[in-house]
């Protein structure tokens, strides 16, 4: 029986049609796939995933089952918001997407100030381990440069929570594209609303904020910044390890942004 540790990734893997030079996709997909394997996460969610990444990463990581819409159609067309989750442990239940607009079940639609498409994508899991029972797993990315956009897809997914999955534990990873001090974070994980509450797995284990939490580097390397990339659960699970990943190879980075972590336990 597996343990019931659970270990969470985030990973926006910058998408592969970008003009990125020495760090284009073509030259950065390896180390991209073993900075996975050798966090060995069970849920894995993805940003910024094109169609052709989805199928490397269905191809080198075979253990997983991958879940991802292009956000432009909710078939093939524009980058998805994919989430992997282990075979071994998981089976699925139910799986879905919803739009990050005024109309969340229209492929494509946006609303308010977004300047592009977003949307989320979630799977209800039954876990096999010991501790294990069903949990849902939600995997987004929000807007670049709508404000407004991204405090009410905040608003809009707790609804969904609440609505669809607030019986049991629920685990959110993301690039969120907002800092701690931003209303995004405020409606997110510190709503007051007892029906939903969220914890910010960096924040439990790291209570102290440093300069150096940067979660988006620009394939520079460089630590100092704010953390815009999270993992999020509710209390039915609690943070026993979480961090921000520095791998590279001589040099090289997977993506423009650190992966996250998180080593998440049922609450007993």
């Amino acid at each position: 029986m597996r343990p019931s540790a659970l270990r969470v990734m985030s990973f926006n893997i910058r998408y592969a049609a970008a003009d990125d030079g020495k760090n284009s996709w073509a030259l950065r997909q390896e180390v991209l796939v073993d900075t996975i394997t050798a966090f060995d996460p069970d849920l894995l969610g993805t940003q910024e995933t094109l169609p052709v990444q989805a199928e490397y990463l269905k191809e080198k990581l075979s253990d997983y089952t991958p879940i991802g819409v292009g956000r432009d159609d909710g078939k093939q067309r524009g980058e998805q918001s994919a989430l992997l989750f282990k075979k071994e442990r998981f089976e699925l239940a139910d799986s879905g997407h919803f739009w990050l607009s005024e109309t969340p079940d229209i492929p494509g639609s946006k609303s308010w100030d977004s300047a592009l498409p977003r949307m989320v994508t979630w799977a209800r899991l039954r876990d096999r381990s010991a501790a294990g029972g069903e949990l849902t797993y939600l995997n987004t990315h929000f807007d670049h440069q709508g404000q407004m956009a991204r405090v009410e897809a905040a608003k809009l997914m707790r609804r969904w929570m609440v609505e669809h999955a607030a019986e049991g534990p629920i685990v959110v990873t993301g690039d969120f594209n907002a800092t701690e001090s931003n209303e995004v974070y405020q409606q997110l994980v510190k709503a007051d609303d007892r029906a939903l509450l969220l914890l910010d797995a960096f924040r439990e284990v790291h209570p102290q904020v440093s300069p150096l939490e940067g979660t988006f580097h620009g394939f520079s390397g460089i630590r100092n910044g704010w953390r815009i990339d999270w993992i999020l659960h509710t209390p039915q699970l609690k943070t026993i390890e979480a961090g921000i990943d520095y791998t590279n190879r001589n040099g090289a980075y997977p993506s423009d942004h650190y992966p996250v972590t998180a080593v998440l336990e049922y609450e007993q």
